[in-house]
């Protein structure tokens, strides 16, 4: 197998048979930075959705029945191809993603932990026999595979959050159909059917489609194939798809936005919680869920923070992603910088000060400070998907809870104190899936549950969760002598 390439990975991926798609029209996959064509994708077809699901439906009877020691190979030879191939899927990541050195390494890290993990899901499906009030009987509680999964993927880490699902979901005996995003085709899904393809999981089993709402509407979400769609992205488009699952009963784990809060405490190390806040809030161009889109201190430490984040975030450079030194690269496409920068035009409208307000060249949009941001501005309630950063003061502890809960979301948050009881008293306090003391807002472990309240979500991943999420139960009953029946 040569080098994954974009000309070689821009087709569909239906049982096991890599092919154009069927409709009229093509996705162009562009380079970011730089506006390079990387690839052009024909779109698949409502008629290609069907083949790809009743692929999966095939299969997967087979694959669940398989000795899970054995799914189980195929995993680990998955794992092995990413620690194989990592310095050339980092070039893929840079180009389509225009993600940093820095960001690329870090996705890959968070793959391989995965994949790593899914090797024990293979085998983790824990079953139960309970007593039965019946003399004689024993309850089975089997825990069974769903059997075919779609996962919808985003394009922020699409190569971390589509195998987040994938893995798992085949590790545990279903099939899968994946749907990348539009503007991450490549990392975010023929990318990772080649890895399995390559890793020897049978025809099939995981089917990538690239496609677009404007060609196939619901398709992908009502075909009655799949009984889990895994969905990460926007609350608007996962309202959405809540909504179609419903009407169609099937189950969805929903892994939407965030507008996360890092509070820091009047005893907090103003120098560590300056370093973490950076971080939370620029990494990836601010192009992450669980990024501090809010930055709540203490009065008593305003400005002394102030100036040393801002100082901080002045020594980012922006620009070219491939090039080592660069911390900031762009926005994935025109829209959202254009978005990004209306943002921050709306918020200094509203009165916000901006301490360091950045230009906007291309699709790179260099970091932004907004203090003074009055109560009603609507800023404070969106998530701002791009390196913008809100200071806001609060006047003590309870403050800081309210307008911490004050926004539609709950999927992270942090924490900043000397004390660690008082951090953790505070974040019992703050509705949201996720929060860290004295760390960064972006956490993200294999084991730990994953998901968020409100508009952030339904439903979690990892550890327990994610078995949870792409298995069902089965109970049966065995009656080893005989019942009594009053008739």
């Amino acid at each position: 197998m040569g080098m994954a390439s974009f000309a070689d990975l821009a087709q569909q991926y239906i049982d096991g048979d890599w092919r154009p798609g069927k409709g009229s029209w093509d996705i162009i996959d562009f380079n970011p930075y730089n506006g390079d064509k990387l690839a052009s994708i024909t779109v698949a077809t409502t008629e290609e959705i069907d083949q790809a699901y009743r692929a999966a439906e095939r299969a997967q009877k087979e694959w669940a029945e398989l000795n899970p020691y054995a799914r189980r190979q195929v995993i680990e030879r998955a794992l092995r191809i990413v620690e194989e191939r990592e310095a050339e899927y980092a070039e893929l990541i840079m180009a389509e993603l225009g993600g940093t050195r820095l960001k690329a390494g870090f996705e890959l890290m968070l793959v391989k932990e995965m994949l790593r993990e899914a090797t024990h899901w293979a085998v983790g499906a824990e079953g139960r026999i309970l007593p039965s009030m019946t003399d004689g009987k024993e309850n089975r509680v089997y825990r069974l595979p769903v059997g075919t999964v779609c996962v919808i993927s985003p394009f922020n880490f699409p190569l971390f959050l589509a195998i987040k699902s994938v893995a798992p979901a085949l590790a545990l005996g279903n099939a899968v159909v994946l749907k990348p995003h539009q503007n991450s085709p490549v990392t975010g899904g023929s990318l990772i059917a080649r890895i399995f393809e390559e890793a020897g999981l049978p025809k099939g089993l995981l089917n990538v489609v690239i496609t677009d709402i404007a060609e196939i509407g619901d398709a992908l979400i009502e075909h009655p194939v799949p009984k889990v769609i895994s969905f990460t992205g926007s609350d608007k488009v996962g309202r959405h798809v809540a909504t179609v699952a419903a009407a169609n009963f099937k189950r969805c784990v929903l892994e939407l936005g965030g507008n996360s809060a890092l509070i820091v405490l009047d005893d907090a190390d103003v120098d560590y919680a300056v370093d973490a806040a950076v971080f939370s809030r620029y990494v990836h161009q601010g192009q992450v869920c669980m990024a501090a889109n809010r930055v709540l201190v203490d009065r008593s430490l305003e400005q002394e923070f102030t100036e040393k984040f801002v100082a901080k975030v002045k020594t980012l450079r922006t620009g070219d992603p491939t090039d080592p030194q660069t911390h900031i690269g762009p926005l994935i496409n025109s829209t959202q910088a254009d978005a990004v920068t209306r943002v921050v035009e709306d918020a200094v409208r509203d009165g916000a000060t901006a301490l360091l307000r950045g230009e906007t060249q291309g699709n790179v949009v260099q970091p932004t400070v907004l203090t003074g941001i009055p109560e009603n501005s609507s800023v404070l309630n969106q998530e701002i998907f791009g390196p913008v950063a809100l200071i806001i003061p609060f006047d003590g502890d309870d403050d800081a809870v309210r307008i911490a809960n004050d926004t539609p979301y709950g999927l992270s948050g942090a924490v900043h104190t000397a004390d660690t009881d008082r951090g953790v008293r505070i974040a019992k306090r703050i509705d949201t899936g996720m929060i860290h003391i004295n760390d960064s807002t972006v956490a993200d472990e294999p084991i730990v549950s994953f998901g968020g309240e409100k508009s952030s979500g339904v439903g979690r991943l990892n550890g327990d969760a994610t078995i949870e999420a792409f298995t069902t139960t089965k109970t049966i009953t065995v009656q080893h002598g005989r019942t009594a029946f009053p008739f």
